[in-house]
């Protein structure tokens, strides 16, 4: 499915004719023009950044290919920027069309791009597992909803490093369970106890506690109480009768 954006790269890359990418080819028609009678057209930009982006790309572990697969151009013709061509004795292009530039400084290092045995951090991983957790789902269920045995589940959890394919298994089986019943799905009212107990014990943050756009981030912290980073946050967790988290201790000590 072709993800990118309406516009004028749509066009030319993906031979879009609907409205706005016709508008988009006639407003750059318009523009060029009128910059080559002022002298100032500048159709190609300087390739480094494109190669550093590449680079970046390759060092995460996607392959030149899926990067031109991805960007939507042929693959030897990004080769081409990034390494020149050997047989033809040139060497890397010094500049390259607007448009292939920006098809490729587009391209992310998101997972369904990487391959699926790219290791990459756990941190979304065992957040995901550890807030089903806190909500009452035991790991052996967890387990045999991503067809591991509970063993291997527990020590991928503990790992530095994860499969990208652990990875968007994990992501799908946080989506499809996190609004669901543990209980209307087979768990005993025992196994929920001791799966809700075992998270509270080690501070597991629940589902709640996480947003889709940040329990990925290194840089975030669950939100326990909807005010966390405020001093009303604080004295939520002290309602609570649980330890504060690190941004409410923050917050407090400002206050």
């Amino acid at each position: 499915m072709n993800t990118r954006p309406h516009g004028y790269a749509r066009y030319r890359l993906d031979g879009c004719r609907c409205y706005i990418c016709g508008y988009a080819r006639s407003q750059y028609d318009e523009n060029r023009t009128k910059a080559i009678i002022a002298g100032t057209w500048q159709p190609y930009v300087e390739a480094e950044p494109v190669r550093f982006h590449v680079r970046d790309l390759q060092s995460c572990g996607m392959g030149l290919r899926t990067i031109a697969a991805r960007a939507t151009i042929d693959r030897q013709r990004l080769q081409a920027v990034v390494n020149g061509r050997p047989e033809r004795g040139t060497g890397p292009q010094s500049r390259v069309r607007r448009v292939l530039a920006a098809a490729v400084l587009a391209v992310e290092p998101t997972l369904d791009n990487l391959a699926p045995s790219t290791l990459i951090s756990p941190l979304g991983t065992r957040r995901r597992a550890h807030a089903l957790v806190a909500v009452g789902w035991p790991q052996h269920y967890l387990a045999h909803h991503l067809g591991m045995a509970p063993g291997n589940f527990g020590t991928m959890l503990q790992r530095e490093h994860v499969f990208v394919r652990r990875a968007l298994a994990m992501r799908r089986a946080y989506d499809d369970l996190w609004q669901l019943g543990p209980a209307e799905h087979g768990a005993t009212a025992a196994g929920i106890t001791r799966a809700r107990t075992y998270a509270a014990e080690r501070r597991w943050a629940p589902v709640g506690a996480w947003d889709d756009d940040t329990i990925d981030d290194p840089a975030a912290f669950p939100d326990w109480t909807g005010q966390c980073g405020t001093s009303a946050g604080y004295r939520a967790h002290r309602r609570l009768g649980g330890p504060a988290c690190q941004p409410c201790r923050n917050a407090r000590a400002a206050a």
